[in-house]
Formats: structure tokens, sequence, C-alpha cells
């Protein structure tokens, strides 16, 4: 998967209805929101070293930042057709140990991406990223940073959901949509075998069947999160429910 440049072809309506009530959204069910001081990035992988036999650690480190631009562009342009002012994410960085970020009063564990509103910043464990990358392919690493991404637009647009699961298959569906909607304007080439990474990201991260969908920390099985990011990746944004 590789971002392009190209026209827009203006689909999908503006974000209109926003709601304004006050909401905490957090990947992986993170939930204090108290400001918090951020440590310094972690330090990406040494440069060079190959994670697999059709990757190397130097096209991880340009899809990351290439990922995060692109979102920023996505949403920038949604807002600015509803006439609202759109406010990039302050920090997107890596780490690599346990209790090295937190959001609030929480740390942030190993093996997870987060987006913390307390920070208005984006964390990923680069570690784990790398293994996602290695095993899945690029194309989750436009997922992983969509989804977070999309809880930060969720923060900036007011909504709340009385479940966590309810949050995250909206956010799933978003990343969808921001990634259908960049494949359709010309704005990333989707590649040979992209949409089955699509779905072996999301079956990796999916819930357990018998993970009850009200318990904190939910974010769907495998079919749910499946199922939301291709609404939102056909559909575009306005299958997401935003309004």
């Amino acid at each position: 998967m590789q971002t392009a440049t190209g026209y827009r072809s203006g689909r999908g309506a503006g974000l209109l209805g926003l709601v304004t009530v006050l909401v905490v959204t957090l990947a992986c069910a993170i939930g204090p929101t108290t400001p918090g001081e951020e440590p310094a990035p972690a330090p990406a992988p040494s440069s060079g070293e190959p994670v697999d036999g059709s990757g190397t650690v130097e096209e991880f480190e340009r899809d990351i930042p290439g990922a995060v631009r692109l979102a920023e562009q996505y949403w920038d342009e949604r807002f600015t057709e509803s006439r609202q002012r759109f406010q990039p994410v302050r920090r997107v960085f890596a780490y690599s140990r346990d209790g090295e970020v937190s959001c609030g009063e929480q740390a942030v564990p190993r093996n997870n991406a987060v987006y913390c509103p307390a920070g208005d910043f984006i964390a990923y464990d680069v570690n784990w990223a790398v293994a996602a990358f290695r095993q899945i392919g690029d194309a989750f690493l436009f997922f992983l940073l969509g989804h977070e991404y999309a809880h930060a637009i969720q923060a900036r647009l007011g909504i709340q959901h009385q479940f966590t699961i309810q949050a995250e298959l909206q956010a799933d569906c978003m990343a969808g949509a921001y990634i259908g909607d960049s494949v359709q304007e010309r704005q990333l080439d989707l590649q040979d075998g992209d949409l089955d990474e699509f779905r072996a990201g999301l079956v990796a991260v999916g819930d357990d069947p018998d993970q009850p969908w009200f318990a904190e920390g939910s974010h769907g099985t495998a079919e749910q999160r499946i199922d939301s990011f291709f609404r939102g990746y056909e559909r575009s944004f306005a299958a997401c429910d935003l309004t």
C-alpha cells in the first residue's frame, strides 16, 4: 500500500449534525483523562534491519508518517466540507516498554496502540507494530493509524457511547472510510493482497467470541470488526453513524 497524489472525487457528504457531548475515547479501554506528562518518543528499530523477506524497517518507518499525513489530510478535508475547523492530533510517537507512556495516571501497556485525549496524542508499541508489519503487511499499519485517528475524531466531534464496543466498532468503520475514500480519490494505491491484509489484521485483533459485548474493553469479534471496517470502506463515513 502506498500513498499517492491525484484528483479528488468528492465522495461522501460533509460531517453534518455534530453532537457536542464530552467523550473519553481510548483504544483498549484506557480511561483516565487527567492531564499527564508525555515521555520522550521511543526510538524505532535500527534502520536497515530486515523485517522479513519482503520488507525493511525503512519501509515501516516511511509508512507510519505517510499514514498519519493521509489521515490528517482526509479529516481536514471532511471538516472543511462542513465548515468546521480541524485540529490535527498533537503528537504521534512510538514507545517500547510498559509504563513508558501514561494517559493521565494510567500506564499504557506494551503490545498496544492508543489515542489519549488527555494529551491529545497517539502512541504505539513500536516492537508490536513492527511485528504486525512483518506478519500481516503494511496495509495493517494504515488501519492501525486510521483506527486511532478515528478515536481522535470522535473526541473532536464530542461523540459519546455507553459501551466501549460501540466506540471501537465505529472507529473501525471510520478507518475503513478513510482508507476506502483515499483509494477512490487516488490518494492511496491499493496493491494486490491489501484487502486480505486488512481482514487478517482485523481477525488478529478481534475479541474472543465468548467476550461479553458489554464488557469494558470489548472491541468486537473478528466478524464484527471486519463488517464495520468494510461498511466504511464501501460506503464512506456516512455509514458510520457520525450524525
